[in-house]
C-alpha cells in the first residue's frame, strides 16, 4: 500500500473523469499523467497502445466497480500507479456485472510481474471493502482518498479489540446497568456525527418519504383503535404519541435508525384489553394506564439486567419469519382496504369511486417502485437518477394527490382527522389512574407481563434486522439502552392515554434503505442493489417526527390526501421490505425451473430438497403466527413469536450443522454470488 499512498501524495489521481469507454479512459488518463510528469511525453503513445492491447485481450475489470488496467512498458523504469474515479460508471464487462467506476492503472518495466501481482492482490483486498468504495466515491481530493485507504487498512488489520458489531451489542455483562453503560460508551462518540451525517439531500428524501410512511399508519391505526376502544384512544392520540415518542427516541436512543410506531400486534392487544375491561366492568383508561406502567417497569428491569442478551439465541430463521409476517400484514391491509371499497358498491353505487381508488393506489405503488429503481436505469444523469430514486415515494404521493384533486368530482375516502387538536372524546389528557379498585391495580400485572413480552420481542427483533450485517452499519447497536428508552416512553404514554409505541419493523427497514448508498450487481442472471454504506443519522428520525408534530397544526389540510394513495404507500413499503429476506427467495424456488436457480451460497452448499424442507418449516411457523394473530387467542401472540426459538433449536436434530450454517447464516458469506431483490 506504500506505493499507492505515495501516488496519492504525489497527486497521481484523477477525480470524476468524463469518459465513457475504455479507450477514451486510457487516453485521457495517460495524457493527464504525462502532464503530471509521471510518464515521458514521447512515450505516451506506446503506453496507450500497450494498455489498449491488454484490454482488447481481456477486460481488467475485477468486479466491485473496480478495474486494474496494467502493462509492462520500458518507458517506466519505476512502477507508476494512477487512481481514476469516473464521473459516470462504465460497463467494462466485469465478472459480477457491476459497472466500473474506479480504475487503478499499474505501469512498470518489463520483468516486474511479481510486483504487479502483489499490487493487484492488495488493491483487490482494498476495494473489496464496501466502506472504502463509498468513501472513495465521496472523496474531494487526494487527502480524502488517502484517509479512506488508511481507514480501510486499519479495519482489515488484526486488532486486540474487534470493531463494534451487533453481536458485541448483545453481550451479557452480568452487572446491573452494565449493558446500558456499554451501549452509551459505544454510541456516545458518534453522537455528533449522527447529526452531521444527516446534512445531505438523501436525508431530505428519506425524511419526506418516511413522514408520509409514518403518518399514514399513525392515522390508520389511530382510527381503528378509536373504534376498538370506544374512542378512548384515537387518531389524535396516535399522532401526539408518535410525535413525542419519535422525537425523544431520535435524541436519546442508541440506534436512531429504528422508527417507533403503532403496530398490528399492539393494536390487537389493546383491543383485547378493552374487551376484558368491558367484561370486568372496569374503566378502560385507568386499567390501560396501570398495565402500561407495570409493563414499563418490567421493560426497564429487563434493560437493566441485560435481558436483551437473550436475543443471541434468535437467528435469521426467527428474524425473517417475523419480518415476513409484518411485510405481509402491510400488503394485506392495503389490498383488504381496496377490496372493502369494491364491496361497498352495493350500498354506495359509486363505481367511479372504487375504480379511481384502485387506480390511485396502484399508480402510487407503480410510481414509487419505478422511481426507486431509477439508480439502475440507463437514462438521465447519475445525480438526477439518484434524486428520483431518493424522492420516489414522495413524488408518487404528490402526483397521485394532484390527480385526485383534478378529479375532485369523484367522492374519495380521505384521511379521517379531526378539525382541531384535542382528545378524541374530549376527555382530559391526564388519565385518572386511581379511579381503579386496588385489586385491579395489582391485577394489571398479569396483562402487563404479556405486553412486556410483545414489546421486548417486537423491539429487539426489529433492532436485530436493522443492525444486521447485511445493512453494513458501522456505529454499532444499543439493544439495552433502546429497550430502556422504549420502556420509559411506554410509562409516559400510559399516564396520558397515548398508544404504546415500539419499533416498527417495516418503517425501520425502509428508513435504513432510504439512507443507503448502493451499487448495482448482476450475477447468475439476477440484478440487485448491494448496500455500500448507510448514512447513520438522527436528523431524519428527528425531522420525521417534528413534521408529524407539525401536522397536528394542519389537521384539516391533511384531508386533501386520499386514503387510496396511502394504501399504495402501504403496498410499496410491504413489497420493498421483502427485499433481502432469504425466506421469500427460497420460497420462489418452489415455482422456479431448477436450471434457472441463482448461484447463492446456500444453493451451492445445501441439497435442494433440504432447502425446501427448511423453507416449509419456516412457512408453517409463519402460518401459525398469522392464524394466532387473527384468532381469539391473539393476546398470546407474543408467546408464539418466542416459540420460534425452540422450533429452530429442534431443527438441529433433523438437519446437519453444515446445512443449517448455510441456510441460517447470520451474515452472507463473502463468496455470495447473488441475492434477489
Amino acid at each position: 500500500m506504500k506505493l499507492l499512498a505515495k501516488a496519492l501524495e504525489d497527486k497521481q489521481y484523477i477525480l470524476d473523469l468524463d469518459a465513457r469507454d475504455i479507450e477514451s479512459i486510457i487516453r485521457e488518463t495517460i495524457q493527464r499523467t504525462v502532464a503530471l510528469g509521471a510518464i515521458p511525453a514521447e512515450s505516451s503513445d506506446a503506453v496507450i497502445a500497450a494498455l489498449v492491447a491488454r484490454e482488447r485481450m481481456v477486460s481488467t475489470a475485477i468486479g466491485n466497480a473496480v478495474a486494474i488496467p496494467h502493462a509492462y512498458v520500458p518507458a517506466c523504469p519505476e512502477p507508476v500507479i494512477i487512481f481514476v474515479r469516473l464521473a459516470r460508471p462504465c460497463n467494462l464487462n466485469a465478472p459480477d456485472g457491476t459497472p466500473t467506476r474506479f480504475l487503478f492503472f499499474l505501469l512498470g518495466p518489463p520483468g516486474s510481474a511479481e510486483l504487479h501481482l502483489d499490487l493487484l492482490a492488495k488493491i483487490a483486498r482494498l476495494t473489496a471493502d464496501d466502506e472504502f468504495r463509498y468513501e472513495a466515491g465521496e472523496a474531494r481530493n487526494g487527502q480524502d482518498l488517502l484517509g479512506a485507504m488508511q481507514r480501510s487498512v486499519a479495519r482489515s488489520a488484526p486488532q486486540v479489540k474487534p470493531p463494534s458489531k451487533p453481536d458485541e451489542a448483545l453481550a451479557y455483562t452480568g452487572r446491573p446497568f452494565g449493558g446500558i453503560v456499554a451501549d452509551i460508551r459505544r454510541r456516545l462518540p458518534h453522537y455528533g456525527s449522527d447529526f452531521r451525517d444527516g446534512l445531505n439531500a438523501k436525508a431530505i428524501g428519506s425524511t419526506l418519504f418516511l413522514f408520509f410512511a409514518c403518518l399514514a399508519p399513525a392515522i390508520t391505526f389511530g382510527g381503528v383503535m378509536a373504534v376498538q376502544t370506544g374512542g378512548s384512544i384515537g387518531a389524535v392520540e396516535m399522532l401526539v404519541g408518535t410525535a413525542i415518542c419519535g422525537t425523544a427516541y431520535a435524541l436519546l436512543s442508541g440506534q436512531p435508525l429504528i422508527i417507533l410506531g403503532g403496530t398490528g400486534p399492539m393494536l390487537i392487544f389493546t383491543a383485547v384489553l378493552y374487551s376484558l375491561c368491558e367484561y370486568l366492568k372496569l374503566p378502560f383508561l385507568p386499567t390501560y394506564g396501570w398495565v402500561g406502567i407495570w409493563a414499563a417497569l418490567l421493560l426497564v428491569i429487563l434493560a437493566v439486567t441485560d435481558a436483551s442478551a437473550l436475543m443471541r439465541f434468535f437467528t435469521r430463521f426467527t428474524d425473517e419469519t417475523f419480518a415476513a409476517l409484518i411485510s405481509i400484514i402491510f400488503i394485506y391491509e392495503a389490498l383488504h382496504a381496496l377490496v372493502v371499497i369494491f364491496e361497498d358498491l352495493e350500498v354506495k353505487k359509486h363505481h367511479d369511486t372504487a375504480l379511481l381508488s384502485l387506480l390511485l393506489a396502484l399508480g402510487t405503488f407503480y410510481i414509487a417502485m419505478s422511481l426507486s429503481r431509477m439508480r439502475r436505469s440507463r437514462y438521465l444523469l447519475p445525480k438526477l437518477r439518484e434524486f428520483l430514486a431518493d424522492f420516489g415515494p414522495t413524488i408518487a404521493i404528490a402526483a397521485m394527490t394532484l390527480v385526485a384533486v383534478w378529479l375532485r368530482e369523484v367522492d374519495l375516502g380521505r384521511l379521517a382527522v379531526p378539525e382541531r387538536l384535542g382528545t378524541t372524546t374530549g376527555r382530559p389528557w391526564l388519565v385518572p389512574l386511581f379511579d381503579l379498585p386496588t385489586w385491579a391495580i395489582f391485577g394489571a400485572i398479569v396483562p402487563a407481563a404479556l405486553v412486556t413480552v410483545l414489546m421486548y420481542l417486537d423491539q429487539n427483533i426489529t433492532a436485530r434486522l436493522v443492525n444486521s450485517p447485511d445493512q453494513k452499519l458501522q456505529k454499532g447497536g444499543a439493544y439495552h439502552l433502546d429497550l430502556a428508552v422504549v420502556g420509559l416512553l411506554m410509562g409516559f404514554c400510559s399516564l396520558f392515554g397515548l398508544p404504546w409505541l415500539v419499533a416498527a419493523t417495516v418503517r425501520s427497514l425502509n428508513h435504513v434503505r432510504s439512507l443507503a448508498t448502493t451499487e448495482e450487481v448482476t450475477a447468475g442472471g439476477e440484478t440487485r442493489d448491494r448496500i455500500l454504506h448507510v448514512n447513520e443519522t438522527r436528523v431524519t428520525g428527528l425531522a420525521i417526527h417534528l413534521l408529524i408534530g407539525g401536522s397536528l397544526l394542519l389537521l384539516s389540510q391533511l384531508k386533501a390526501v386520499p386514503l387510496a394513495v396511502l394504501y399504495g404507500i402501504f403496498l410499496f413499503m410491504g413489497v420493498v421490505s421483502m427485499a433481502g429476506n432469504q425466506f421469500f427467495e427460497r420460497l420462489r424456488l418452489w415455482a422456479m425451473d431448477s436450471a434457472s436457480y441463482p448461484s447463492t451460497h446456500y444453493i451451492r452448499r445445501v441439497p435442494i430438497w433440504t432447502i425446501h424442507k427448511f423453507t416449509a418449516v419456516q412457512l408453517a411457523c409463519l402460518v401459525v403466527l398469522w392464524v394466532v394473530k387473527t384468532s381469539a387467542w391473539a393476546i398470546v401472540f407474543p408467546l408464539f413469536i418466542a416459540l420460534n426459538v425452540p422450533v429452530r433449536l429442534l431443527l438441529n436434530r433433523f438437519f446437519s450443522a453444515e446445512h443449517l450454517e448455510a441456510l441460517d447464516a447470520e451474515e452472507e458469506p463473502e463468496d455470495e454470488a447473488t441475492h434477489w431483490t
